[in-house]
């Protein structure tokens, strides 16, 4: 069986808009009320994933959630039409389209059961995300139902959060060797609330049968999270027995690269000092949130968002990176300018998963004619623009949902309806 990394992409749903709805997340935040371009977000993501499939890498994708959703809603003894407009927003948001907070994943190598686990994350710190899991569960469910292979698990209990695969790093020799897992946790944040408890960390590491010598319990820094860091991917991570961190991620640094060597002596860890590029251009950049991935060829690249490449103190500081002799050798900007308008970039919209592709269920697995008639969908059902003030609009409502349902058709995934 030959295990490969599979990024599985969330394609962005029809219902994308910017509401505001994330403490914490800067770029959420100072987008809050403008227009939004769904169908523009969700070509961007077919064209990382087409340019990720073009490089020889392995690609899948997850079907956008049912919004709104209506049950959670009810749950509130409210609707759309009633509701107060955060509310509203909250159950319309598209924010499972960052599927980096799907779930977490410890691949067969690391368990000792020798299966892959998955254990879908509650993401219960933010109300927008808190309803996410039964639908997530429920494609986690059907994309990985093969029970030699895999196993999934449900989201850790209130009032744990946890936030999935953006805590989350793994460093190995190869993706088909055991490896070091680590989960990157918060305490406090200042104004900002810290997403990823530690018990829920420590649950997940029980669920995956991990071994505990090759498993790291990290603190990220409470610096970080201040400054708009809401998640570990927005300043480090990992790829193999590379780390790619800003100087300021954790908030015991010279513990955390002591603990890392001694679990994987081989560790490249590389790090990105403060007074070339601060917390600020980081974040604004999203320089962290690329997906570190290796290339048939075995070399590394990032494949970075375009705004990393347009602020000129990022750019450089990474153009004298790759001229050295260190292992990430190529810069790989994409254009995913909608998602990052509501803080999320390339890593964002990726679960990691270590597998045979052939033990997936092949529906949720990319090839360029799936992505051809995924785009083709999007382009003749997907709203142009929304604005928060139409979410409650009953014509929107149809529209969106019948645009998730030709989706589903269209991809014989009808049963996710």
């Amino acid at each position: 069986m030959a295990l490969v990394e599979i990024n599985f992409d969330g394609i962005i749903g029809p219902s994308h808009n910017y509401a505001g709805l994330s403490l914490g997340n800067l770029a959420s935040s100072n987008n809050a009320g403008a227009a939004s371009y769904p169908k523009a977000a969700a070509l961007q993501g077919i064209e990382k994933m087409r340019a990720n499939l073009d490089l020889g890498l392995a690609q899948g994708f997850f079907m956008p959630l049912n919004r709104p959703n209506h049950r959670w809603l009810s749950g509130l003894a409210t609707d759309m039409q009633s509701a107060e407009p955060h509310i509203r927003a909250a159950a319309f948001s598209a924010s499972a389209m960052w599927a980096a907070n799907a779930a977490t994943v410890s691949p067969a190598p690391d368990t000792v059961d020798g299966k892959c686990h998955l254990s879908a994350a509650n993401l219960l710190t933010m109300a927008h995300r808190s309803h996410e899991w039964t639908g997530t569960l429920a494609q986690l469910q059907l994309a990985f139902a093969n029970e030699r292979h895999f196993v999934v698990h449900g989201p850790v209990p209130a009032p744990f959060g946890d936030e999935g695969a953006a805590n989350f790093m793994r460093l190995c020799a190869s993706h088909e060797a055991a490896g070091v897992e680590i989960f990157v946790y918060g305490k406090t944040g200042g104004p900002f609330p810290a997403r990823q408890h530690v018990e829920a960390s420590k649950a997940i590491a029980r669920a995956h049968r991990l071994d505990p010598d090759k498993t790291l319990f990290v603190q990220q820094s409470e610096v970080a999270i201040a400054s708009g860091a809401f998640h570990n991917d927005v300043v480090a991570v990992a790829n193999e027995r590379v780390i790619f961190t800003h100087e300021c991620a954790f908030e015991h640094p010279e513990q955390t690269y002591a603990d890392i060597k001694r679990l994987m002596p081989e560790a490249e860890i590389i790090i990105v000092p403060a007074d070339r590029v601060s917390l600020a251009d980081a974040i604004q950049s999203y320089l962290f949130n690329a997906q570190l991935v290796t290339l048939p060829d075995d070399g590394m690249a990032l494949i970075l968002p375009d705004e990393a490449q347009e602020n000129a103190r990022v750019w450089d500081w990474l153009t004298e990176m790759v001229k050295g002799n260190g292992p990430i050798r190529r810069l790989l900007p994409v254009n995913v300018r909608q998602s990052m308008a509501n803080g999320g970039g390339p890593a964002c919209l990726r679960l990691r998963v270590v597998a045979d592709p052939a033990t997936v269920d092949q529906r949720f697995i990319a090839d360029a004619n799936k992505l051809d008639t995924i785009a083709e969908v999007v382009a003749a059902h997907w709203p142009e623009t929304i604005v928060p003030d139409q979410l409650g609009d009953p014509d929107l409502l149809d529209k969106v949902r019948l645009a998730r349902l030709a989706l589903l058709e269209a991809t014989d995934l009808v049963a996710l309806a």
